[in-house]
């Protein structure tokens, strides 16, 4: 027994290679998506099992005396059900060809006249993905799309993100006759109903310059609100230990400049803001806007009732708690008994209830002082006139 698995293209005769047209007639049983089965060119065997799940495949391929064919649309290398199924059948020895086929990428780049070598390629068919993360890498974004994330829905998360401005490209149908092309931005199609077999093309969104940790305090956007000074939070995001696709929360977040930093220190992850001031609220979205930090969400409210929505962090940092600060780590450490918490605090009140907090639920804690002063001009002298000393306290897991 040998085993095909072709790949039909766009699913019409043009799009199809002649060497998966021979494959399909000479196959002696036919296997795959119920849709593939009742659209295959004339002359194909009329022994065809509808399975989709490589298991489901394997199964039905082992109950055949025949060679098989197991169709896949598209391309079987481009996000198919192909890498379920091949190593099923080698387990079993049992010989497997792959014919390559004209992929929905290539559909779309034909069409727009645009090589697609520099597009970043993201599956959303029947699975969560990261769209502002696969955005955020400086070049378009291809999406497959299906199940409950359609192009809608992707486009309402880039207009969440404050990415509505974003021109996006929805294929429908590409290579049937019902075949069509929106364009527009990610505000003008988000929600927009669109047919199962659609893929979307977003464009790069703006990036902020990469640099390390440590923004300067007159970059951001300040208004009345008290902000984290630079080398604090410079300092934070070292006792974080930020990874690139952290879940992080910044409680408290004020002007959103530790927010800012993290987010740009976890480009592939997500910040959520929370904050109850709507002065500050509206810092915190001038200042996404500003340094194109579209991971971050502002979550406005007060914590920790306004933490019982959010995904588990990897790290929290705790800039104010308004008299909270047992409850909102008690709520991070529900969430992950293993999120590393940094607290910043320049009241020797605020800097004892951290250390309690922190450990009474078993934390190792080290506090550090930091103390900055910078120069000012006096005449033809520069004088230091010191910051209030801040204290860091960071908690971690015993080992």
């Amino acid at each position: 027994m040998q085993v095909i698995l072709a790949s039909l293209g766009g699913g019409r005769p043009g799009t199809m290679t002649g060497e998966c047209a021979d494959a399909l007639k000479q196959a002696g049983c036919i296997l795959g998506a119920k849709r593939l089965l009742e659209n295959l060119p004339q002359g194909c065997s009329e022994n065809r099992v509808a399975a989709v799940r490589p298991q489901e495949l394997l199964e039905a391929i082992l109950r055949q005396q025949t060679d098989c064919v197991v169709v896949y649309s598209g391309d079987a290398g481009f996000y198919s059900g192909a890498r379920g199924l091949l190593p099923l059948l080698a387990e079993r020895d049992i010989p497997a060809r792959v014919l390559p086929g004209v992929s929905s990428v290539q559909l779309l780049s034909a069409r727009l006249g645009r090589p697609w070598q520099d597009w970043e390629l993201v599956s959303a068919h029947g699975m969560d993905c990261n769209v502002i993360a696969a955005v955020s890498k400086g070049k378009p974004a291809f999406f497959l799309t299906g199940g409950a994330l359609g192009p809608g829905e992707l486009c309402a998360r880039l207009t969440e993100a404050g990415l509505g401005a974003l021109s996006v490209t929805v294929a429908e149908n590409l290579s049937s006759p019902e075949e069509k092309i929106t364009f527009g931005t990610a505000e003008e199609l988000a929600g927009q109903v669109f047919p199962s077999l659609s893929v979307l093309l977003s464009e790069a969104a703006p990036l902020y310059a990469p640099r390390c940790p440590g923004l300067p305090d007159e970059a951001f956007i300040r208004g009345q609100v008290p902000m984290t000074k630079q080398e604090v939070r410079a300092a934070a995001l070292a006792k974080l230990a930020v990874r690139p696709a952290d879940i992080l929360w910044d409680v408290g977040a004020g002007t959103g400049s530790v927010s800012v930093e993290l987010a740009l220190a976890a480009p592939q992850g997500r910040v959520y803001a929370v904050e109850c001031q709507e002065e500050a609220c509206a810092l915190i979205r001038d200042n996404r806007q500003k340094f194109s930090a579209w991971n971050l969400q502002l979550v406005e409210g007060r914590a920790p009732q306004a933490l019982e929505g959010l995904p588990a962090p990897d790290g929290v940092f705790i800039g104010g708690t308004k008299g909270g600060m047992d409850e909102i780590v008690a709520a991070a450490l529900e969430k992950n008994p293993n999120a590393r918490i940094c607290v910043s605090a320049i009241a020797v009140e605020t800097l004892s209830a951290a250390v309690t907090a922190l450990t009474g639920r078993g934390l190792e804690v080290q506090v550090t002082q930091i103390a900055v002063s910078r120069t000012k001009p006096a005449g033809g002298l520069h004088l230091l006139m010191a910051n209030n000393p801040t204290f860091l306290i960071t908690g971690n897991c015993h080992g």
